[in-house]
């Protein structure tokens, strides 16, 4: 497969929602939380892919708001689950740098440290930015960002440099958002079958190509991600224009 890709083509930004990992350990006799563990070894192998193959942004939907939800147990699981997964050198072994977007207060102050510090660890790393979303949903997203933009209208008086409505853009809002220091995401790809989005980047996937595999996360692997990205590479990208337009663009 990697013959066949054009490695001037590769989507720059690819956003992934890692599905079916409690249905694939269910499968195989586990429980669900054995499925999380062997999501975490392939994130490993997905990331070094992309550092390989020249990705410059890898977004990763490691735990929803919606995902408090779930039963404690598994919340208490997944949660030592980060922990693990931030003490893996794969950071510093690809060069790759590490963010989180998402409410990050809510999470275990024990959590909240180690990410704060393997960031810190890993800022000046720039073969890739492995971007976490984590106690994320694009709704709270797009909520604190209108939230934030009411609060400079607010402060307009005593600050005269705040924005005024009438001057607020689609890139005011962009600028408002946890994804702010990325480009939007060529590529989003969802494993486990499912056929949605889920409340993941709904403002910056616009313009995304979308690519659904019925393989779960822990079986998904680096053919797997060339399959997702040739996909990728046999489409035309029109952004409302027509499909003449964009050939004559060259």
């Amino acid at each position: 497969m990697m013959e066949q890709l054009d490695m001037n083509r590769i989507p720059q930004h690819i956003a992934m929602i890692m599905d079916g990992n409690g249905r694939w350990a269910q499968e195989h006799g586990y429980e669900r939380t054995f499925g999380h563990q062997a999501g975490v070894e392939t994130v490993r192998r997905i990331t070094a892919e992309c550092v390989r193959l020249g990705v410059k942004y890898l977004t990763l939907y490691t735990f929803s708001t919606e995902n408090w939800n779930r039963p404690v147990s598994e919340v208490s699981a997944l949660m030592g689950l980060v922990l693990t997964s931030l003490e893996d050198e794969i950071f510093m072994k690809n060069n790759v740098r590490l963010r989180v977007i998402g409410d990050i207060d809510r999470l275990p102050k024990e959590v909240a440290e180690k990410l704060w510090s393997t960031m810190e660890r890993t800022a000046d790393n720039d073969s890739m930015t492995l971007v976490v979303a984590l106690s994320y949903s694009a709704r709270w997203e797009i909520t604190q960002a209108v939230r934030n933009i009411v609060w400079e209208i607010k402060k307009n008086n005593l600050m005269p440099t705040t924005i005024d409505p009438e001057e607020i853009t689609e890139e005011t809002v962009a600028k408002h958002l946890e994804t702010d220091f990325m480009p939007d995401p060529e590529l989003l790809i969802r494993t486990g079958g499912e056929l949605r989005v889920s409340n993941y980047l709904l403002w910056q996937i616009a313009y995304s190509e979308l690519y659904f595999t019925d393989t779960y996360w822990p079986d998904f692997d680096e053919k797997g991600l060339q399959a997702a990205i040739l996909d990728y590479q046999g489409r035309q990208r029109r952004f409302g224009k027509t499909g003449e337009q964009v050939e004559e663009e060259g």
